[in-house]
């Protein structure tokens, strides 16, 4: 079995009425899991760092331009039979702002805001789910012993 790291996870975030909502991206019909809600996903490119990766895929999947940028203290993984591989994905976190408006690119049928509590439903897989709550507990929760590291908003 190999150990892989060559996608990354990215939560875009934004204030709101609410407190915060979360962008999720609803993947297109004819797509690798098609109809199924998702932040933004992609896979690295070669001589790319993962953190650069996630900013060029939430520019190219939402056109949006992150005013803060982390990499949050989780990571996703699932193990792929096909390759005999264990995926290990690192999760990133991006806050817009509220105003900003997304972009449909052609990979998604549908984006919608939802606040976590609506979007932690929606998404398929755990972790996922669990990195979405790791996510708005930091942006949300003053006295969050979570620990996020800050990164530029460009590559």
């Amino acid at each position: 079995m190999q150990i892989v790291a060559n996608m990354i996870e990215a939560h875009v975030f934004a204030p709101s009425d609410a407190g915060v909502e979360t962008l999720l991206l609803k993947r297109a019909p004819d797509r690798a899991y098609p109809n199924v809600w998702q932040m933004v996903t992609g896979h690295v490119e070669e001589g790319e760092t993962a953190w650069r990766t996630a900013l060029r895929e939430i520019e190219e999947e939402t056109g949006l331009t992150p005013r803060e940028f982390f990499v949050a203290p989780t990571t996703n993984a699932f193990y792929d039979p096909k390759r005999d591989a264990l995926s290990i994905i690192p999760v990133f976190l991006a806050v817009v702002d509220r105003d900003s408006t997304p972009r449909l690119s052609d990979e998604h049928s549908e984006m919608r805001w939802f606040t976590p509590e609506r979007a932690a439903p929606l998404l398929a897989w755990k972790g996922q789910r669990d990195a979405l709550a790791v996510c708005a507990e930091y942006l949300t929760n003053e006295r969050s012993f979570l620990e996020f590291v800050g990164l530029p908003t460009t590559a």
